[in-house]
């Protein structure tokens, strides 16, 4: 791999000239980087795709690639991408039916809008994983057909698409009005009863860890069931009898689900695994009673849990602010607070609660401000980020804090250069503050160069912009491969420069 060029590929600054001359010789890894070019033509873009047409993909989801621009025969991959993003023709998808790479097939599968007798063609496939993704994304009535379809696998893939008509997940998760299923993945390749080992030495072995077959498919209609517990088309009143299922994975399911009786939600409030009273407490459809029961809840996730549900009502929450770690992240129902609420949760007298409202990044400035002032280091490490703060506020929390909240302030979209500066000499030094430096905008050619001591924020400050010229072009000889594209990828990168690099390369190629 040539990371220089890599590199180059990316860079906001290389010439529309360069760029064609880049297409003639890029290979799978620099058209990978190319394809993302926010100034990429559609005529640089169909060259690339000629080039190198594993391409195609993401050009054809930038929308750079029409009908027109792609050979069907001669790019298969490509019309396939076309196809995917539903810009293909109908005559292509016929053409890569009969592609005897079932690979081909499946992706074929996956795309919207296909013509019927495609649609039923694929249906028929003797591939198992063809017709598996059809059901996936198939058409309502396509869906129901392949519900009856003799392989579990099937099935299951009927279950998770939301386009599957209700009565028909319904049976699905029941059983009662469908034939049952023949065969499934497990005894397509082993002799039943069969439980895969999780621990199987079969370097070829595709099967899940725990699939098992004793006649009745029971691991993929397990799965089966997950999935249709998970899709919302699901009615209601079809799975109200998996609250008390023995499977935990079938209940975290359902515990997941905005459309229950509250009954039911308060059946899996006592499940004993706590992966589903997380996804319970998670859950904004439950009652506010409910919520006061799981506040208590023994495990810290599913406080934690509780925290970040939007609805979750604010004396809840702010009992919780001292009993679970929430981390750095603004809480929706904080986010949704009224100016009262937030005017009273940042004059509480609990610092874990003044430290939830601190993460919002549009508090009114005499809030901001008093917050800054704060006398407690993790109020001030949720403040020091948010914008508006003057340097004399930002300086004081790291004359008074220090190494507790360097990182948070120099992620501050305001702070300024001098102050940027100070922090990357800052005694003891910390690691993670060089890093934010390193991406910051406002950062001096005298803090990256503190920052490109560092090894972990070397390659991020190899491609500020602020950087020196003459150091960027040092850099592309650097030992590490991350920090030769970054600096390739600079935009400050000489022009004369960039031109060297792209031309001997390619009288190389």
């Amino acid at each position: 791999m040539d990371h220089v060029l890599c590199g180059l590929a990316e860079n906001p600054a290389l010439p529309s000239d360069l760029v064609d001359l880049l297409v003639t010789i890029a290979d799978e890894d620099i058209a990978s980087n190319m394809a993302w070019r926010a100034d990429l033509t559609r005529a640089q873009a169909v060259a690339l795709v000629s080039r190198v047409e594993d391409s195609a993909a993401r050009l054809a989801e930038r929308g750079l690639l029409t009908a027109a621009d792609i050979d069907p025969v001669a790019q298969p991959l490509a019309a396939l991408a076309l196809l995917t993003e539903g810009a293909g023709r109908p005559e292509w998808a016929r053409l890569v039916a009969a592609d005897p790479d079932a690979g081909c097939r499946e992706r074929l599968a996956a795309c919207p809008g296909l013509p019927t007798d495609v649609a039923e063609t694929l249906a028929a496939d003797t591939a198992i994983r063809v017709v598996a993704e059809l059901a996936l994304w198939t058409t309502s009535d396509m869906a129901a057909r392949l519900a009856e379809h003799p392989h579990a696998e099937v099935r299951r893939a009927v279950a998770a698409n939301e386009a599957t008509p209700p009565s028909v997940l319904a049976a699905l998760l029941t059983g009662e009005g469908l034939p049952p299923a023949r065969r499934c993945l497990v005894c397509d390749r082993k002799e039943t009863p069969f439980v895969h080992d999780p621990d199987c030495a079969e370097p070829d072995c595709e099967l899940p860890s725990g699939a098992s077959c004793d006649g009745s498919h029971e691991s993929t209609v397990h799965d089966m069931q997950q999935q249709a517990l998970r899709n919302p088309a699901t009615p209601a009143a079809a799975v109200l009898a998996f609250a008390g299922h023995p499977s935990m994975l079938l209940r975290w399911e359902l515990a997941g689900r905005t459309d229950l009786p509250p009954e039911v939600y308060e059946r899996l409030a006592g499940s004993p695994e706590p992966g589903v009273r997380c996804s319970l407490a998670d859950n904004p459809a439950i009652d506010d009673r409910l919520m006061q029961r799981l506040a208590t809840d023994p495990c810290d996730d599913v406080r934690r849990s509780l925290a970040h549900n939007p609805r979750v009502p604010l004396d809840v929450l702010t009992r919780l602010a001292g009993t679970v770690r929430i981390g750095p992240t603004p809480l929706p129902r904080i986010a949704t607070a009224t100016p009262a609420e937030v005017e009273e949760l940042a004059a509480s007298p609990d610092p874990a609660v003044r430290t939830l409202v601190a993460e919002r990044r549009d508090l009114p400035s005499g809030i901001r401000d008093a917050l800054a002032a704060d006398p407690d280091a993790k109020v001030l490490k949720s403040i020091a980020p948010h914008p508006g703060l003057s340097e004399a506020r930002l300086r004081a929390m790291v004359d008074r804090h220090g190494v507790r909240v360097l990182v948070r302030v120099a992620r501050n979209p305001d702070v300024s250069a001098a102050l940027l500066e100070d922090l990357v000499r800052h005694r003891p030094p910390v690691k993670k503050a060089f890093r934010e430096v390193a991406r910051h905008p406002n950062a001096t050619a005298l803090a990256l160069s503190a920052c490109l001591q560092d090894w972990q924020a070397r390659p991020v400050a190899a491609g500020h912009p602020a950087l020196p010229p003459e150091v960027i072009v040092e850099l592309l000889a650097d030992d590490e491969w991350q920090v030769v594209e970054a600096a390739a990828a600079n935009p400050s990168l000489p022009l004369t420069v960039m031109s060297a690099l792209v031309s001997s390369r390619g009288q190389v190629g």
